[in-house]
């Protein structure tokens, strides 16, 4: 029985998750003791939890080795959802040309790995490191920008990342992205989402800015969810949550622009009283 859970975190982040508040709260009115730690404390006893959560551990991908081993370590001592495996395979974006060989519709994704001259599409594109969270060290570029976004990806090559290239669908500026949250394997909630991201200068804070509201899914928004979900449970069993975020693609369908599966915001407040009680029984099941 799930008694105690940690809600791992980072400092950086410390008062900046909106979810932290609502699922916190709601837990411990559930009767679960819930503690708020950093992940990369030392003094915590992980072994003494049931379960360890990670919440809002943002700064994961400029510390990543400390954070893989931190996930091994912890994985020994008790319950990690989601489990080591599938967060590493959830947080490097290659899993969108895993995604894409099994037939689930993506946003059209070129890898430029360390060494590798880039190539880029005709119209507007973005620039993104394969491992990174919250936007940091994206940014979006105009045709006539190649040269800056060549500087873009040699400064992270150097840096051993992996780079993606990705155009800029014409309906990301018009109506955002629409993040699909599931909980042990099941549609929850959804939500809207703009994320402002720079022209030709990466994203250097923690995350992006972002205007969010509540949103409807449509079936077909939840059919390519679920069909990232169902892949995701056939290489590592279900996981306890999971946020697929969709757009639409230039023919007017939805393609999947990103799989967070290590921390990601579940849009609490945007999802409303049910998922919050979705959340919880996720987080308190056995």
């Amino acid at each position: 029985m799930i008694r105690r859970i940690a809600w791992a975190t980072a400092a950086e982040a410390r008062g900046l998750d909106p979810d932290e508040p609502l699922g916190t709260s709601a837990l411990r009115d559930a009767g679960i003791e819930v503690s708020v730690v950093n992940w990369d404390d030392s003094s915590v006893d992980w072994a003494s939890f049931d379960r360890v959560l990670p919440r809002s551990t943002w700064d994961y991908p400029e510390r990543l080795d400390e954070f893989l081993a931190w996930v091994d370590r912890v994985d020994t001592l008790t319950e990690l959802r989601n489990p080591p495996a599938l967060m590493r395979w959830s947080m490097d974006k290659h899993y969108l040309l895993d995604l894409e060989g099994i037939g689930v519709p993506i946003t059209p994704t070129v890898a430029v790995e360390v060494g590798q001259a880039p190539a880029f599409p005709d119209g507007p594109f973005v620039v993104k490191p394969a491992i990174g969270a919250g936007s940091r060290d994206a940014a979006s570029y105009r045709a006539d920008q190649c040269e800056l976004a060549e500087e873009h990806i040699a400064r992270l090559h150097q840096r051993g990342a992996s780079m993606l290239v990705q155009p800029m669908l014409a309906s990301v500026a018009e109506h955002g992205e629409w993040p699909l949250v599931f909980f042990n394997g099941e549609f929850s909630h959804a939500a809207s989402k703009r994320v402002s991201l720079a022209n030709a200068s990466s994203v250097a804070t923690l995350y992006a800015a972002e205007t969010n509201a509540a949103h409807m899914a449509t079936p077909e928004q939840v059919e390519v969810g679920a069909a990232v979900v169902a892949e995701a449970t056939a290489r590592f069993g279900v996981p306890l949550y999971a946020r697929v975020d969709v757009v639409r693609d230039d023919a007017g369908g939805y393609c999947v622009l990103e799989v967070e599966m290590v921390e990601p915001s579940l849009f609490l407040l945007e999802g409303g009283p049910g998922a919050v009680a979705g959340m919880v029984r996720a987080f308190t099941s056995d």
